[in-house]
């Protein structure tokens, strides 16, 4: 059966005002290729659908019974038509996003700031975790795109990843403005940090593995204060005089009670790169969301000298 919308939108106009002519002028339609559609629709139906009289039109039996289902199909293409028009204008849909905890509070939060003021209408979903986990929930279609680091780790067999690398960050040293060990924006080397009493974070990070390997090369061992925070918990206790802590250098965005120093001999930095699928086409608002977290990276690097735009 070969029957379309346009004979279904014209059989229904028919239907509604009982005339050929008034029902091909609202279509904007001439009347004999109105006329050719239902033609051509009664005979894929295999039945009449009006009685045909001069200045009278009526529906027949098989009329009254198709009337009723072409206006829903109809409604239901007007409603198809409708919201891939919002998904193509940004007014609806879903973006999956995720990242870890350390970027959770610097560069996702603004990229999602802008974004939701952008696209209130988007539905946005957001997982924190290391960059294993998201590139194992990228591999299973858990989350749409990633903000992973250098040291992600395999990625499943099966799986291919597209990475755009968007910053170089370095580490840097924090503490408390209020008696800061060391001087603000100066530089502290491996050797010094091992004496100051220092906050590790909770051995799920990735900052802490990096860590405990830059002191087991050095032959050195830090000088705890506390270990097995969350991120929150430990500019917290830097804020409090607690002890320092070795941060990206993007965590102490609007941390005016923080000063940091740069840590020097080594100095440490990670690789922050967007990832998605190689084999999956982005969704309207997951391409915009990628625009909007390239353009809040970019904006970071300009404002801060310990990061460096890759883009």
């Amino acid at each position: 059966m070969d029957m379309n919308l346009e004979q279904l939108r014209g059989f229904v106009e028919v239907a509604r005002l009982g005339h050929f002519t008034r029902a091909s002028e609202h279509l904007h339609l001439a009347q004999p290729s109105l006329s050719r559609q239902i033609s051509t629709l009664e005979r894929e139906l295999g039945a009449e659908l009006f009685h045909r009289a001069r200045g009278h039109i009526a529906l027949t039996a098989a009329g009254e019974t198709v009337l009723p289902r072409a206006q829903r199909m109809l409604a239901e293409a007007d409603a198809i038509r409708d919201e891939v028009a919002e998904l193509a204008g940004l007014r609806r849909g879903r973006v999956r996003l995720g990242a870890p905890p350390t970027l959770c509070i610097s560069l996702v939060a603004e990229a999602l700031s802008s974004f939701h003021a952008t696209h209130p209408g988007i539905d946005l979903h957001l997982t924190e975790g290391g960059s294993r986990l998201l590139v194992e929930q990228l591999a299973v279609g858990a989350v749409d795109i990633a903000l992973v680091t250098q040291s992600e780790g395999p990625v499943p067999a099966g799986v291919s990843l597209t990475h755009v690398p968007l910053l170089a960050e370095e580490l840097v040293v924090i503490s408390s403005a209020a008696a800061p060990p060391v001087t603000h924006g100066s530089s502290v080397s491996l050797a010094r940090l091992a004496t100051l009493p220092l906050i590790q974070f909770d051995e799920s990070y990735e900052l802490r593995a990096a860590m405990d390997a830059v002191f087991r090369a050095a032959d050195l061992t830090p000088t705890l204060a506390l270990e097995g925070a969350e991120m929150d918990a430990v500019l917290r206790f830097v804020e409090r005089g607690v002890g320092v802590a070795v941060v990206p250098a993007m965590v102490l965005y609007e941390r005016p009670a923080l000063r940091s120093a740069r840590l020097a001999h080594p100095a440490m930095s990670r690789t922050i790169s967007l990832a998605h699928r190689s084999d999956v086409t982005p969704a309207v608002a997951v391409a915009a969301m990628r625009s909007a977290i390239m353009a809040t990276a970019a904006d970071l690097a300009e404002r801060d000298p310990a990061i460096t735009s890759l883009l």
